[in-house]
């Protein structure tokens, strides 16, 4: 029997050390109410989430299962932190900041290589990135 979540889950791609510092740094300094977790050991098929989908964007998981990924999953993550950075998450979710945001995420997620942190494997398929993979996650999702 499944356990039911009680706390949203936060997907990413723990192969892209960009996306590592940035769940890193949120984990640190903005303590989004939140469980994280590399999506390479995540039970993506009990999330609901297909692997193409959070090789592609950060995904956010409700405990009631529903998806948003991208810019509005960053939404969230803002939201559950409360305070000035849950003023910022509302907006993200608001037209039009929220198609401002889509393209901006679109635009840091196709260049992620290219960010601070971020390293070569970043830009590579998952395919044919090394075989180190992430740290394990101590979340067991």
């Amino acid at each position: 029997m499944r356990t039911r979540r009680t706390r949203p889950v936060l997907v990413y791609d723990g192969d892209c050390a960009f996306r590592g510092t940035c769940v890193s740094f949120a984990e640190r300094r903005l303590r989004p109410r939140c469980e994280s977790v590399p999506w390479q050991f995540a039970d993506l098929e009990a999330l609901g989430v297909t692997q193409q989908r959070a090789e592609h964007e950060v995904v956010w998981v409700t405990p009631a299962a529903t998806v948003y990924g991208g810019a509005q999953a960053v939404a969230k993550l803002l939201l559950s932190t409360g305070g000035g950075w849950g003023v910022l998450g509302a907006l993200l979710t608001l037209p039009p900041v929220r198609w401002i945001a889509h393209g901006l995420y679109r635009l840091v997620a196709g260049n992620r290589d290219r960010m601070p942190g971020g390293t070569p494997a970043c830009a590579l398929p998952t395919e044919r990135r090394p075989a180190a993979g992430p740290a394990p996650s101590p979340t067991g999702y």
